[in-house]
């Protein structure tokens, strides 16, 4: 049985998703404080606005969505394809509090209502988490659930990122340890942020690929997010190399996902390049990469209209509408 979710927010999901397939092959350019480390010191705001623009202009003409921030954003926005869907973040880069209890924190002034003013399909919100911390998790679920909320007073669907962190300072995120409880922190994740109105889930790869290359094994664990969860879900990169993120994607739409959002295992090698040679290189290795990964999708992923239906149209319905 699908939820009814009302015209905007479906309207939103369709934007941002392949038509007629109804799964999504977004492109993420989000990156603020990260972008500049990749960048040359002393990179100008104008030059990385650019560099923004071009990678996002290429790359949105065969993306169902592209995904940027307010910072760099606007211009790559105003210079995108129309025909591909919108999304902006609406945290700001980074965290509060310490290595061990991070905490998301919104800009007081980048609101859902200028999101929507500005031609955003969506929403999206990353959030640092780990249901380990019973206290933090609790808090962070009632942040995020309150935010939801006020997007979803403008009618725009939200994608949430969660991504897993060690609460433990004497074990990292890296490894061998952390990897053996990654599947059940990630699964356990999806469970309480597919219940606080997300429409969509932007998922980390629930298995560390460099403790654990059995296939069989990935299927599974993308299959048990899937049955964790009470909305879709897509994919992220997450910074690994192209290779390893085309066999990731196919495990896990075989376990249920509904696509991709994908920025640095598309484009990241071209960010610091000249302009000629970035330009050849996204006409050429990151449109191929781009033509993969959507091929993956449209031939495997769940629809996410498997989830999510919408208000019956009757003669009257604009009169009440919201």
């Amino acid at each position: 049985m699908t939820t009814q979710i009302t015209p905007g927010r479906y309207r939103g999901l369709k934007t941002t998703s392949l038509a007629e397939k109804d799964v999504f092959s977004i492109v993420a350019f989000d990156q603020r404080g990260s972008y500049r480390r990749m960048m040359p010191e002393g990179t100008s705001y104008d030059d990385l606005v650019q560099v923004k623009v071009e990678i996002i202009s290429a790359l949105s003409q065969r993306a169902s969505a592209v995904l940027t921030d307010p910072i760099y954003g606007l211009s790559p926005a105003m210079h995108m394809s129309g025909k591909s869907g919108l999304l902006f973040a609406l945290e700001k880069s980074g965290y509060s509090g310490d290595a061990t209890y991070r905490k998301v924190e919104f800009f007081d002034t980048w609101t859902p209502e200028k999101l929507s003013s500005v031609g955003a399909s969506a929403a999206k919100i990353l959030v640092y988490y780990n249901p380990q911390n019973s206290d933090l998790s609790d808090e962070l679920d009632e942040t995020v659930g309150k935010m939801i909320e006020k997007c979803h007073a403008v009618d725009l669907p939200v994608f949430v990122e969660p991504m897993s962190y060690s609460v433990d300072e004497s074990i990292s995120k890296d490894s061998a340890e952390f990897a053996e409880q990654k599947t059940e922190i990630v699964v356990e994740t999806v469970r309480r942020l597919s219940q606080i109105g997300t429409d969509v889930l932007k998922m980390e790869f629930p298995v560390d690929q460099n403790h654990n290359d059995n296939e069989a094994d990935w299927v599974d664990a993308c299959q048990q997010i899937t049955d964790a969860t009470t909305v879709p879900w897509v994919l992220l990169s997450a910074g690994v190399d192209f290779e390893t993120f085309d066999r990731q994607l196919v495990a896990a739409c075989k376990g249920g996902a509904s696509g991709f959002l994908a920025g640095r295992a598309i484009w990241k090698e071209c960010a610091p390049m000249s302009t000629e040679d970035r330009a050849e290189f996204l006409a050429g290795t990151a449109t191929d990469r781009l033509n993969r990964l959507i091929e993956i999708a449209e031939t495997t992923a769940t629809p996410w209209t498997d989830y999510y239906s919408t208000q019956a149209s009757t003669e009257d319905w604009f009169e009440n509408y919201m």
